[in-house]
């Protein structure tokens, strides 16, 4: 029994919903910098502000996951429960973060909503496997890539639609312009009504479907979670270590608190480790933190790889997100106070330029890359895609008119396409499909560990070398995006991806 063959409407109906998150995802990325320096905080103290965004990542994706895969609410299904309650919850945080009064609030706001669209997002990117036959997922990402530029496009340039329509993009002095605040809300109502479309439009295949199409495809089991009953110690005991040395070094070098949250992160990781295997080896194998260690112990060696890969290019996304206004504001505007109407016109055209970024990532997803994939293969696309990437962020340092961006953001929309579609298309065509929901959210772990270490240590560097200097996070970005390309290298698809993405 093998899965049906979905149309063009229904690639369509399955994705939609990804167009609001987008939204969503958008107005953060473009405007919490400007809403954080509104409301009188440093430039240096940004990025200890926006670890907020992968840390709930970090602990929200891998338990969702888990629990995604063996949820079965009647007609509501086994994904679609995951959209709609993260989607309730985003829109409550994006009307509620415009009228923000202290930068503490817009924080905690800010965790709300990162939480709340990786409730949906992640379901959403094990949805298009659970959905689509193996010879469609390139094409479901691509689609799904679509709707992420579209909504992007759409997220990003509100803020500057507003100030064509005549409503303030300057306040006082501690508040958040009226352009910000109405784009929020339109946000807030966008992304539910995306979401509650692919709810609706959408029917999932039953627990009794799905074990049928797995057998058809004669998936290879999952390794059993006895296994991890016979892991040591001293493993966790290795990442205590390894967060006690960085807990030591933040203290004797006076780094920035923020680095705390990282030697944190790691010694709860090896205890949460060493507690899996204390429960594996006393028989207790259906406990989920068993389970999420045990698979992120047992990852195939393919998902090793490319999460090596995504390790590098989010970390360029990051500090891309994080210093763009900063850059733009200081270096193409000459503008440092964020009150003054050059700063906010700055970051208007940062919409912009997310926006034009993003729609290139739309196109790109449904021209270029198939047809790229068709002729030299996925792997060689993604590669293709992050040196374009890195290309476009080095050009931050040449291209001094801020009109000349564009250029950079071409470049950064076909790196953004390929970094959404390419590795999950190879990946979701080589995982048990009984288990893509956990797997996903393992996958996304490399996407947001590589942010908490931007969110931690970033401020530190640029602190000690480049203070004042938020361009020279741009070289960052272009060097790591070059690693990633070498990394991919050793990226050697299973199922060629692509090779039949038709629709």
């Amino acid at each position: 029994m093998e899965k049906p063959r979905q149309g063009f409407a229904g690639l369509w109906n399955i994705s939609f919903g990804f167009f609001g998150l987008q939204v969503g995802f958008a107005l953060q990325n473009a405007n919490m910098s400007r809403i954080f320096q509104s409301l009188g905080e440093d430039i240096e103290r940004l990025p200890g502000l926006w670890v907020a965004a992968p840390l709930t990542g970090l602990l929200v994706q891998p338990i969702i996951g888990h629990m995604s895969d063996r949820t079965w609410l009647g007609r509501l299904g086994r994904r679609r429960p995951y959209f709609l309650a993260g989607a309730i919850l985003a829109a409550i945080a994006l009307f509620v973060m415009p009228e923000s009064p202290a930068i503490w609030f817009a924080a905690v706001m800010l965790w709300l909503l990162d939480a709340s669209l990786n409730i949906s997002m992640e379901p959403f990117r094990a949805f298009v496997g659970d959905m689509l036959h193996r010879d469609q997922h390139s094409a479901g990402y691509a689609v799904q890539t679509a709707f992420i530029g579209a909504g992007a496009v759409v997220g990003s340039l509100f803020p500057a639609v507003m100030e064509a329509l005549g409503v303030a993009n300057v306040a006082p002095p501690g508040q958040i312009p009226d352009t910000v605040r109405y784009a929020f809300w339109f946000g807030g109502i966008a992304l539910f009504l995306s979401v509650l479309w692919t709810v609706i439009a959408t029917e999932e295949y039953d627990p009794a479907q799905m074990a049928a199409f797995e057998a058809a495809a004669a998936t290879p089991p999952a390794p059993p979670l006895r296994a991890l009953a016979a892991h040591g110690y001293g493993t966790g005991l290795g990442w205590i270590a390894a967060g006690a040395f960085v807990v030591f070094v933040q203290m004797r070098a006076s780094l920035l608190r923020e680095v705390l949250l990282l030697g944190a992160l790691l010694v709860g990781y090896g205890l949460a480790s060493m507690l899996a295997i204390a429960l594996a080896r006393r028989g207790k194998e259906t406990n989920m933190l068993s389970s999420i260690v045990g698979d992120f112990a047992g990852m195939p060696p393919l998902m090793k790889r490319l999460a090596l890969v995504q390790f590098f290019s989010w970390s360029a996304l990051f500090i891309m997100w994080i210093n763009t206004t900063p850059i733009v504001a200081r270096y193409h505007y000459g503008a440092a106070d964020a009150a003054s109407a050059a700063y906010q016109a700055a970051s208007n055209w940062v919409g912009e330029l997310f926006a034009i970024y993003n729609g290139v990532a739309a196109l790109a997803a449904l021209t270029l890359l198939p047809w790229l994939a068709r002729r030299i293969g996925a792997a060689r696309t993604h590669i293709v895609g992050l040196v374009c990437g890195a290309v476009g962020y080095a050009s931050f340092f040449v291209l001094r008119d801020p009109t000349c961006l564009i250029v950079s953001e071409v470049f950064i929309g076909i790196f953004w396409a390929s970094v959404l579609a390419m590795p999950y298309a190879i990946l979701a065509s080589s995982l048990p499909q009984a288990k893509l929901g956990i797997y996903m959210g393992l996958f996304n772990i490399f996407i947001v560990v590589p942010q908490l270490l931007v969110a931690t240590v970033m401020g530190s560097i640029m602190q000690a070398f480049f203070p004042g200097e938020p361009i020279w996070t741009m070289a960052f970005a272009a060097a790591t995006l070059l690693l990633a390309a070498a990394a991919m290298l050793r990226v050697v698809p299973l199922v060629p991806a692509g090779a039949r993405a038709s629709f």
